[in-house]
C-alpha cells in the first residue's frame, strides 16, 4: 500500500499509476506528497526553478473528477513531472537559465507538453539549467547553481542537472531533458538515475529556441527504464510543426523491455580512442558491461579510432547561440553568465570554412568509423563521463584540471556523449555502480541509429541484473 510521503515519493510512476487507478491513493495525495518533499529538499538542491503548485493542484483535482467519472485515463495518469526551463511552457515562466528571458512567458506548450497532459501527466515545475545549456554544469545567474544530491557539494552535471537532481531527490518520478551533447545522459550518471536520448527525431523539439538543429534531442528522465519507457510512448512520434521528427514507427517500448539481450552482440570501449577516463570509472563500466555478457550478449573489447568532437561542438556552440542572439547582444554581454564572456570575441577567429570542415568530419570521418562499429554490434558500450561528480557550481569549474592524473581541459570529461549526437543515434546512461566515495556511475549504451527498442531492452535487462532504486541519496529531510 502506498500510503506515506516517502513511499509516494521513492514509488516508480508504474507504480503510482497502478495505486491511482486502483483508488489506492489520489492524484490529489500524490501531488501533495511531492509538495511536502520538495519544500524540505530543495532548498537543499535547487533542482526545481519554477514550481507550478496551483496549476498542478487544479490538474490533480480533475486527474481525480476524471477517476471518478470513469473517465478514459491517459498512460500518465496523476503522474508529476518536471520539464527543463527551455521547454516551452503555456503560461509558466521559461526563462532558458539567461537573465535575457528572466520574465518570458511563452504562450504555447512544446508538442511534447501538450502530449504529456493529454496523457494525464502533472506539470509540476520547471527544472534548472544553465544558461542556454551550454555547459555540463547546472549553475546561471537567476537561479544558481544545482546541487548533486548525493553530496551537495558538488555538481548535478547538465546541461538538465535540474531534471535529474529532481529525479535524483525523490522530488518527481519523471523529468523530461534535452540533449544536444549529451545534456541528458551526464546529469543521469552524475546523479545516479536512467535518461535516455531518442534518435534524432523521434520526440518532436517544437516550438523552441533557434540553434543546434541536427543535434537536440528531448527524452526522459527517470527513476527505472520502465518509467522512461512509458513516457517515451506519450511523447515519441511524427508531428508537422517539426520537419526533422521521424516517421511514425513501433511505439511500443513498455511491452516489449523484456526481450533481454540473449543472442545481441555489444562493443566495448574505455575511451572512443581519444578519452582520458578514470580508472574506478573504466572499472565499473567495463563490469557492467560483464553482466550483459552473463545475460546472454556477446561483449567484444574494441578500440576505434573515433575523432574527438569538441573542437566541432564548440565551433557550432558559439556561431549558434550569438546568431540566435544577435539582436540583444549588447544587453546580453551585461547579463551574460561570467564563464560566457569569451564567446563574444572567440566568434570573431570562427570562419565559414571552419563550420564546413567540421560537416566534412562529422559525415565522412565519425559516422564512416561508428557505421563500421555497428556493421558488427547491434551496441556500444562506454563510461558515460569520465569523472564521477566534482565539486561545482556556484561559480567553480566547469571540469576537472586532471583526469587520470593527465591534465585535460575543462571540458573533456564529457567527450564520450557527444559523437552521438551528431550521428542521430539513440543512447542512455543506466547507473552501473557507485565510487569508493559513494557517488554513482553510469554507462552508456548507444544503440543502431533508429534502434531505441534495442537500447531499452538493454537498459532493463542491466537494470534487473544491477538494481540500484533502493540506494537513496543522504540528504537531511
Amino acid at each position: 500500500m502506498i500510503c506515506s510521503v516517502k513511499d509516494v515519493c521513492w514509488s516508480s510512476a508504474l507504480e503510482l499509476g497502478k495505486a491511482i487507478k486502483k483508488r489506492e491513493i489520489s492524484p490529489v495525495e500524490v501531488l501533495q506528497c511531492y509538495l511536502e518533499r520538495i519544500e524540505k529538499i530543495n532548498p537543499q538542491v535547487n533542482a526545481i526553478v519554477t514550481l507550478t503548485d496551483e496549476l498542478a493542484r487544479k490538474q490533480a483535482q480533475k486527474g481525480e473528477e476524471d477517476l471518478i467519472k470513469g473517465r478514459p485515463l491517459g498512460a500518465l495518469h496523476g503522474i508529476p513531472v518536471i520539464l527543463k526551463d527551455n521547454i516551452y511552457t503555456h503560461g509558466i515562466r521559461t526563462t532558458f537559465g539567461s537573465r535575457l528571458f528572466e520574465n518570458f512567458i511563452p504562450d504555447s506548450d512544446a508538442v511534447l507538453v501538450e502530449r504529456l497532459k493529454n496523457a494525464g501527466a502533472i506539470i509540476l515545475g520547471k527544472s534548472n539549467m544553465p544558461e542556454f545549456g551550454l555547459i555540463p554544469i547546472t549553475d546561471n545567474l537567476l537561479f544558481g547553481s544545482t546541487q548533486n544530491p548525493w553530496d551537495i557539494k558538488k555538481t548535478s552535471g547538465g546541461s538538465s542537472g535540474g531534471s535529474a537532481a529532481g529525479v535524483a531527490a525523490g522530488m518527481c518520478p519523471i523529468s523530461i531533458g534535452n540533449d544536444a551533447a549529451g545534456s541528458i545522459r551526464i546529469p543521469a550518471s552524475l546523479c545516479g538515475i536512467y535518461g535516455f536520448k531518442p534518435s534524432f527525431g523521434r520526440v518532436p523539439s517544437y516550438p523552441r529556441r533557434p540553434g543546434w538543429e541536427t543535434l537536440i534531442h528531448e527524452g526522459p528522465m527517470a527513476g527505472t527504464v520502465v518509467d522512461a519507457a512509458i513516457t517515451l510512448e506519450v511523447i515519441a512520434g511524427p508531428d508537422e510543426r517539426d520537419r526533422h521528427t521521424l516517421p511514425g514507427a513501433d511505439s511500443d517500448y513498455f511491452s516489449k523491455l523484456k526481450r533481454g539481450v540473449n543472442g545481441l552482440t555489444a562493443a566495448y570501449s574505455h575511451d572512443l580512442g581519444y578519452a582520458v577516463v578514470e580508472p574506478e570509472i573504466k572499472n565499473l563500466a567495463y563490469r557492467a558491461a560483464l553482466v550483459l555478457e552473463d545475460l546472454g550478449c556477446r561483449v567484444e573489447e574494441i578500440k576505434p579510432n573515433l575523432p574527438d568532437m569538441l573542437n566541432a561542438l564548440e565551433t557550432i556552440t558559439i556561431t549558434n547561440v550569438i546568431t540566435a542572439n544577435e539582436r540583444h547582444l549588447d544587453k546580453w554581454k551585461e547579463v551574460v553568465y561570467p564563464g560566457y564572456q569569451y564567446i563574444f570575441t572567440k566568434i570573431f577567429d570562427i570562419a565559414n570554412k571552419d563550420l564546413v570542415r567540421d560537416q566534412f568530419i562529422r559525415e565522412q570521418v565519425l559516422w564512416e568509423e561508428v557505421r563500421k562499429i555497428f556493421d558488427r554490434f547491434d551496441l556500444l558500450l562506454t563510461p558515460t563521463c569520465a569523472v564521477a561528480a566534482f565539486q561545482s557550481g556556484k561559480g567553480g569549474p566547469i571540469g576537472p584540471p586532471k583526469i587520470d592524473n593527465k591534465e585535460v581541459s575543462d571540458l573533456f570529461w564529457t567527450s564520450l556523449t557527444d559523437p552521438f549526437n551528431f550521428t542521430g543515434q539513440p543512447a542512455a546512461s543506466i547507473p552501473c555502480g557507485f565510487t569508493e566515495k559513494g557517488l554513482p556511475v553510469g554507462l552508456q549504451i548507444i544503440g543502431r541509429r533508429f534502434g531505441d527498442h534495442t537500447v531499452l531492452q538493454a537498459s532493463a535487462a542491466l537494470e534487473e541484473a544491477l538494481p540500484w532504486q533502493k540506494r537513496r541519496p543522504p540528504l537531511q529531510v
